[in-house]
């Protein structure tokens, strides 16, 4: 066994929603480096083209597609499932990337909030999933299962709202349905895993973390003291989605600096100052 053999994805074929920027990008690029042809969709097509670009002057082992995909209402959902369909003859992997946040203080946060988060981040999700079964259940096998790999939140495990009630609701509620179709797919050998990823450089993120002062602020209060780096999300999905993952299915994956485990102080700490 080698590195190239554990984390090889030569000749498998990727979908990533909301691949344009942000962690999908981020992904997008590690998957390409482990050899793979990786489809990027989101609601701009446009943005996704010129990501694909982009990475494919890279030089990589793999390359990219970006495309126009949108998976916040049924029609969406199917005309992606279609637009994958046409685009590839086989799916290894599926990434549901795409997301969608909100945040208004405790008092003034709006009820359609919701419904704009939770469209995307969990009915989305789920239903374009169950769209592209019937292509990823034709590609598993017992010993190199299809992949599905689902972006959570850290602040889905733990209970920081920071204005952002229903995001960090929807995340949770990744978390729980990631085990649920662990558990329903593992006869199909599909694996359903998540990553719950902390503060990391993306548009989501911009208005703490594109200045370089408040993004090294936000790094302090990460217990490993920095955000996270694109090479934190590429070689976890390398891992996931390679021969190294193939036995890993259920899984939470906490890339967010141990921010997972901070509690806080010692609770008898002042007792002995």
């Amino acid at each position: 066994m080698t590195p190239d053999t554990l984390f090889s994805l030569a000749g498998k074929v990727a979908l990533v929603t909301g691949g344009a920027t942000g962690i999908g990008r981020m992904a997008a690029e590690g998957l390409m480096a482990a050899g793979a042809h990786v489809l990027i969709a989101s609601r701009k097509g446009e943005a996704c083209e010129e990501t694909a670009a982009w990475l494919n002057a890279l030089d990589l082992p793999g390359r990219a597609e970006g495309f126009e995909g949108d998976v916040g209402n049924a029609g969406g959902v199917a005309a992606l499932a279609g637009q994958v369909g046409r685009r590839a003859t086989r799916l290894n992997i599926l990434m549901n990337n795409a997301g969608r946040t909100w945040g208004e203080p405790l008092g003034g946060f709006p009820f359609d909030a919701w419904d704009k988060v939770l469209s995307v981040n969990v009915a989305g999700l789920f239903h374009l999933t169950q769209a592209l079964l019937p292509m990823l259940k034709a590609t598993a096998q017992p010993g190199d299962p299809a992949r599905v790999v689902n972006v959570g939140s850290v602040m889905g495990e733990v209970p920081m709202g920071d204005g952002a009630y229903s995001y960090s609701a929807s995340k949770a509620a990744v978390h729980h349905l990631t085990q649920i179709l662990a558990k329903e797919l593992a006869g199909d050998h599909i694996t359903v895993n998540a990553i719950a990823p902390g503060p990391f450089v993306s548009n989501m993120t911009a208005f703490a973390t594109a200045d370089p002062d408040r993004r090294r602020k936000v790094g302090q209060g990460v217990p490993l003291g920095r955000v996270g780096r694109p090479e934190d999300i590429a070689a976890c999905l390398q891992f996931l989605c390679g021969p190294g993952g193939s036995y890993v299915t259920g899984a939470i994956l906490p890339v967010s600096g141990g921010i997972n485990v901070a509690t806080g102080p010692s609770l008898f700490e002042r007792a002995f100052k």
